[in-house]
C-alpha cells in the first residue's frame, strides 16, 4: 500500500478553517492515508482486520462485507481528494493526543455511514520519501529550470541586439521589450515570494 501511495499526488484539503495536504491509497485489503498541515504529518495504515473490527464498532446496523467498506470509503476520500466534495458527505477533523482523527459522515445502502480514521504522527522515513524528498526534487528541477530560462533570456537579448546593430527595424513598437537583468528579476521574484508567505 506504501509503495503504491507515492504514486498519489497530494491533495490540498479542508475540514472547517483548517487547511491540510493529503493522498490516500485503497485496496481491497487496507487502506492508507496520510496527512499533514506542513507542521506535522499523520497517517493511519488499516488493514482488513482494523477496518472490519472499526465499522462493527462505527456502523452496527450495517452488515456488509469489509470490501464494501474500503469501497465506500474510496468513494468518499477521492472527491475529496480531487476538490469535489459533495453536500451528502460532511467532514470533520480533530487533534487528539499525540495524533489526529478525521470523521466522514454519510450513507450507505441507505442507513447513515461513519467512519473514523485515526491517525497517528507519521515516521520520520515516511515523511522524508513522501514529502521532504520529493520537495527537494522539485525544488531542484525548478532551479535548474530557472537557470535554463535565464541562460535563453540572455541569448536571446544577445540575438536582438545584434539585430539592432544590424539596423533591423521592429515593424510594430509594442513588441519591443527591455533588456533582462537577472539580477532585478531574482530580487523581485523573491520579495513577492516572501510577501505571499507571510
Amino acid at each position: 500500500l506504501e509503495s503504491s501511495l507515492l504514486t498519489q499526488p497530494w491533495a490540498s484539503v479542508c475540514f472547517g478553517e483548517s487547511s491540510f495536504l493529503a493522498k490516500a491509497c485503497f485496496r481491497d485489503t487496507g487502506y492508507i492515508l496520510l496527512i499533514s498541515d506542513l507542521s506535522s504529518v499523520w497517517y493511519e495504515n488499516a488493514d482488513i482486520q482494523v477496518v472490519g473490527q472499526r465499522s462493527k464498532e462505527l456502523n452496527k446496523r450495517l452488515t456488509v462485507h469489509v470490501s464494501s467498506f474500503l469501497h465506500r470509503l474510496r468513494n468518499l476520500m477521492c472527491p475529496l481528494l480531487e476538490g469535489q466534495l459533495g453536500t451528502a458527505t460532511s467532514f470533520s477533523c480533530h487533534h487528539t493526543a499525540g495524533g489526529l482523527s478525521l470523521h466522514v459522515k454519510s450513507e450507505l445502502s441507505g442507513l447513515p455511514f461513519c467512519w473514523d480514521f485515526h491517525c497517528c504522527p507519521a515516521p520520520v522515513e515516511m515523511v522524508s520519501r513522501h514529502l521532504v524528498r520529493p520537495l527537494i526534487q522539485m525544488s531542484l528541477a525548478l532551479q535548474y529550470q530557472v537557470q535554463e530560462l535565464t541562460s535563453l533570456l540572455l541569448r536571446k537579448d544577445a540575438e536582438i541586439e545584434d539585430y539592432r546593430e544590424s539596423e533591423a527595424a521592429l515593424s510594430r513598437g509594442r513588441l519591443r521589450t527591455e533588456r533582462f537583468q537577472e539580477k532585478t528579476f531574482q530580487q523581485n521574484f523573491m520579495a513577492e515570494v516572501r510577501s505571499s508567505a507571510s
